[in-house]
């Protein structure tokens, strides 16, 4: 039988929760203030501005975001809509798609970038030194995958 969770690993764990769904809910109304779309708007452009070029496919989304496979499919077709994504034939299945970022694609994620830094210094790296933020990124690493 395994040992049981101490006490400060399920304290740990709490305020871990906490401080994420805190500080993405702050990030959010931050951008919902400025006029700018949810936060996973963002993470999706980001991702297909990474690869030189080529695109993602659905699933590629799904995994580097770690969305749903129903919000991606969701969030694609409402960023297509708007013209910030196209999507092309795959050439190797004929049932998929790739998926490029648009020039407005682009221009749309990198107005969102100051506001979204300045929501990540405000709910987050304010409240810590350098050498501390180190200190959590290196400790969280592990389950960071």
């Amino acid at each position: 039988m395994p040992a049981p969770l101490s006490k400060t690993a399920a304290t740990a764990w709490a305020r871990l929760m906490r401080a994420q769904q805190g500080s993405i809910a702050g990030v959010e109304e931050t951008l919902r203030r400025a006029g700018f779309p949810a936060l996973v708007w963002y993470d999706v452009l980001l991702e297909l501005e990474r690869p030189p070029g080529d695109g993602l496919r659905q699933r590629d989304i799904q995994r580097h975001t770690l969305l749903k496979r129903y919000n991606v499919s969701r969030i694609v077709e409402r960023l297509e809509t708007d013209g910030l994504i196209v999507r092309t034939p795959c050439e190797d299945d004929a049932r998929g798609a790739v998926i490029r970022i648009t020039k407005k694609g682009r221009e749309l994620r990198r107005a969102m970038w100051p506001v979204y830094a300045a929501a990540i210094k405000e709910s987050f790296a304010r409240h810590y030194s350098e050498e501390e933020m180190a200190t959590l990124a290196e400790l969280l690493g592990p389950i960071a995958k």
